[in-house]
């Protein structure tokens, strides 16, 4: 589903990710950290696709809610746990949005 994002400006973070083989968790984990973003001040909504390479864009109201996210004891769990065993590699990168269009 395409998230229902507002009026720019707001930012994204695009996590790009390779998968290491199996679950062991990961699909729990994955849908725990939606569920959990949800919940958090500043979130906007959320992107996800899967095929040789993940692509996930979280949308953020600012900068201090991208922050405050990160360092969510769950969420720090997450990470230990995915650069353990989920991940062969991974990308995080954080951009602004200034404009969006759609139909």
């Amino acid at each position: 589903m395409i998230a229902n994002t507002p009026k720019p400006p707001y930012f994204a973070v695009i996590f790009t990710s390779t998968r290491t083989e199996g679950d062991d968790g990961y699909g729990e984990m994955a849908q725990r950290m939606v569920e959990l973003a949800k919940q958090h001040t500043g979130f906007l909504g959320i992107e996800s696709a899967r095929e040789e390479i993940g692509i996930t864009v979280s949308y953020w109201r600012d900068l201090d809610s991208i922050k405050t996210w990160k360092q969510n004891s769950e969420h720090l769990e997450a990470q230990k746990s995915g650069r353990k065993s989920w991940y062969d590699s991974f990308k995080v990168r954080i951009s602004k949005v200034e404009r969006d269009y759609g139909m």
